[in-house]
Parts: structure tokens; sequence; C-alpha cells
């Protein structure tokens, strides 16, 4: 009798092409990584980015005012009166205020203040 060797056919491996699904989470990291670069340079530009007015006030030009150095118990109505004495004082206070932008009416001794040339010669 004649042996016949019978062999199983080798198995077909179907290779089928992956495709690449993104989650939900991939989508998040890759927005992130994304916006990185635009994130860096926002705060580089913010914190290197010079000096700025602290208003949309554009500043004076330069010859426009006079320094004074507020001495102990000034006020800016005092000022203003010393300075402008035919002038209102509350109109003096206000052009002293915007000029040097300043919070409110309050001003501590030693600390030097802008006034309007206007007003500058009368002092």
């Amino acid at each position: 009798m004649s042996t016949v060797t019978l062999t199983a056919p080798a198995p077909h491996i179907a290779q089928s092409r992956t495709r690449l699904r993104l989650t939900a989470r991939g989508r998040r990291v890759l927005a992130a990584l994304a916006a990185l670069p635009v994130v860096g340079a926002v705060a580089v530009a913010t914190f290197a980015g010079g000096a700025a007015l602290g208003s949309n006030d554009t500043g004076a030009p330069a010859g426009t005012f006079r320094s004074v150095t507020v001495m102990p118990g000034d006020s800016l109505w005092g000022i203003a009166e010393r300075v402008a004495p035919h002038a209102d004082p509350r109109d003096v206070v206000n052009e002293i205020i915007s000029l040097n932008v300043l919070p409110n009416a309050a001003v501590d001794a030693g600390e030097r203040i802008a006034i309007p040339a206007e007003y500058a010669n009368g002092r």
C-alpha cells in the first residue's frame, strides 16, 4: 500500500488595511499641540511687549508741561490754587489728573507730578 501524505493548505491570511481612527481624546490632544505655539507667542508678547500707557490717553507732547514735587501737606487742590490763582481749581485739578493719568486726586509727599504748561508759569 502506498501512503499518500496530505498536507493541509496554508491558511490564507488576509491583510486588511487598518484605518487610523482618531478618538475624541486624540483630537483634543492634537488641538492642544497645535495651539501651543500660539499660546507661547501670546505669552511672550504679553510679558515682553515693552512699556505701554495704562489708559487710552496718548500722553502729552514734550514741552507742554512742567514737573512739580509734592510737598508734605500739599493736595492737588492747593497746588491748583497756587499755580493758577485766576483759574477755577476744579478745572486745573482735572487737567492735572488727566495729564498724570492719576486714578484719583490723592497725591503723596515727594511724588513728582506734571503741571500743564498754561499753568506752569504761575508758580
